[in-house]
């Protein structure tokens, strides 16, 4: 275990069953430990995850196979959430932090483990592989081979997957996630068309819990917002 300093805070890096895996603590935790877990990215856009440091909020990683979503790293993540909670007391329920794929991989996790979930903050998320990064749509983006190469799909596989984000948003409902989406509407990577709009239709039209917000004239980055006080806000209300 490696301890160093994180934005002022404490930081310890450690292997958990085999991977690279890191905990960053508040200088004053919450009363129930929250904490944050960085889906993928995890020192993008991180300014975010450090105003909650700053709120008493804790903040996890731990590195994935691929970017693309494995189930091995789903069930990873809640081994891995089982052992913060055991470990460090943190809450049994955290909120994935979930940045283009890592929304992928957020909306998935949410919806096979609900149970470890207290609210999603999707930013950008890929919810539809046949969008990015298939580009059978209008992304524009060159990221089909890499996800060739991780996962072994074809276009004729992905043609015929019932595993997108975008099957799962179901489940996301019915086990009452909230969710707070932000996206840019000029975004040619993860145009927010094909995918994070189908969440936002599904859950407005179905008594979902979610609040969206859009910028005007920007594209796959930055993530966030230039003030991030409704993410924050949302964040804290529907955290256990």
């Amino acid at each position: 275990m490696q301890e160093t300093l994180y934005n002022g805070f404490r930081r310890i890096d450690f292997t958990f069953e085999g991977r690279e895996a890191l905990l960053i603590f508040p200088e004053k935790p919450n009363e129930n430990k929250n904490w944050l877990l960085k889906t993928e990215y995890f020192s993008a856009f991180p300014d975010f995850q450090i105003q909650m440091l700053h709120r008493g909020w804790h903040l996890a990683f731990i590195k994935n196979i691929t970017r693309w979503c494995l189930e091995e790293d789903l069930d990873l993540k809640k081994r891995f959430a089982e052992y913060l909670h055991a470990e460090y007391g943190l809450c049994e329920k955290c909120v994935p932090v979930g940045m283009s794929c890592g929304g992928l991989i957020g909306s998935k996790f949410a919806a096979k483990y609900p149970e470890k979930v207290s609210a999603l903050y999707l930013d950008a998320p890929v919810m539809n592989l046949l969008s990015c990064p298939a580009g059978l749509g209008i992304a524009e983006n060159s990221l089909y081979p890499e996800f060739a190469e991780a996962t072994g799909m074809t276009v004729s596989d992905l043609i015929c997957y019932r595993e997108h984000p975008i099957d799962k948003m179901h489940l996301l409902l019915e086990n009452k996630i909230p969710v707070v989406l932000v996206y840019g509407d000029s975004d040619t990577v993860v145009p927010y068309k094909e995918n994070g709009a189908l969440l936002e239709k599904y859950y407005k039209e179905n008594g979902g819990v979610i609040e969206v917000y859009g910028k005007a004239g920007c594209g796959h980055h930055p993530h966030g917002l230039e003030d991030n006080t409704p993410i924050i806000e949302f964040v804290e209300k529907y955290s256990i």
